[in-house]
């Protein structure tokens, strides 16, 4: 069965680039209706400056074969999200998977200064963005997700709760960011358990967005080039493998095993047999841990 999803409705709330715009691309190619949302739009950017814009995502959610809709929407104004929520509910009557993967603070990240040397105002806008967008996009959203049993919530983050448990993420507004929504995630759970409905944190593992391509000056075509610069970057993946993630667990009868964990791609990937678009399943957080930080020298065999 290559459409899984026929009848589903989904809302990947940041969906502009990245691994949202993959998620959203890997559900419509699953036969998904999926809503998506961004600031930065055909008539403006948002404060990241980027090119890409949340009317091309939908239009690539079309081209999959799925139904792509895009709603401009600032996640930090809440009558922004409850008109989004009210419009789904209007044209679809239900909704059935919620990612939020809302982030867009790349910009104000410092990863080199302790938290008294970083501006203050810009620690803080981080952790609005990465927080308080997620919680805002719950309160309106999950009403309608529980309005029939079988809702999945799926909350993307950096990093396992495995990983991060025992590793500094390089910035304490970063850290306390990525943590919170595995947190988020594990509450959730608990909220939506006796309405039939599962929430999970979800991590990519070094993922070869437009951002990082960029950063490493290459394509996808020659994105391997990238090994010049760190060698260890053999281990990246494309945002189709978390995209096959949420589409994996979205179409899985007995998500709800998984309610309140914190899972990253590459485990997901030999959990359900999928792989990136090369066919291998890069497992980055595994590498990591036994190849990087172990000093050995880059080396992905039996990691991808």
């Amino acid at each position: 069965m290559t459409t899984p999803l026929n009848g589903r409705t989904a809302l990947v709330a940041g969906a502009t680039r990245g691994a949202g715009r993959r998620i959203a691309i890997e559900l419509g190619a699953a036969g998904a209706t999926v809503y998506v949302t961004g600031r930065s739009t055909r008539r403006q950017r948002s404060e990241m400056d980027r090119p890409e814009i949340i009317e091309e995502t939908a239009e690539l959610v079309d081209a999959a074969g799925g139904t792509g809709v895009a709603v401009p929407t600032d996640h930090l104004e809440p009558d922004q999200v409850r008109a989004l929520v009210q419009r789904i509910d209007r044209e679809q009557g239900r909704l059935d998977l919620l990612v939020n993967d809302i982030w867009g603070a790349d910009h104000l990240t410092d990863f080199e200064s302790p938290i008294w040397q970083q501006p203050l105002d810009r620690g803080l806008r981080t952790l609005r963005l990465a927080i308080d967008t997620h919680l805002i996009t719950s309160h309106y959203a999950l009403p309608l997700l529980i309005r029939q049993p079988g809702g999945l919530v799926v909350e993307m983050t950096d990093g396992t709760a495995d990983y991060n448990g025992t590793h500094y993420r390089e910035s304490v507004f970063y850290d306390t960011a990525k943590n919170a929504v595995i947190r988020l995630a594990f509450a959730q759970a608990e909220e939506l358990r006796p309405y039939g409905a599962t929430a999970v944190a979800l991590s990519p593992g070094w993922i070869r967005s437009e951002a990082m391509l960029d950063h490493f000056g290459v394509t996808e075509a020659n994105w391997r080039d990238g090994t010049a610069k760190d060698p260890h970057f053999a281990i990246s993946e494309t945002p189709a493998l978390v995209g096959r993630a949420v589409v994996a667990l979205a179409a899985d009868p007995q998500v709800s095993r998984f309610t309140g964990r914190s899972l990253s791609s590459g485990q997901l990937a030999r959990e359900y047999g999928f792989t990136d678009v090369d066919g291998s399943r890069p497992d980055a957080y595994r590498y990591i841990v036994d190849v990087v930080e172990t000093g050995r020298p880059a080396d992905t065999t039996g990691y991808r």
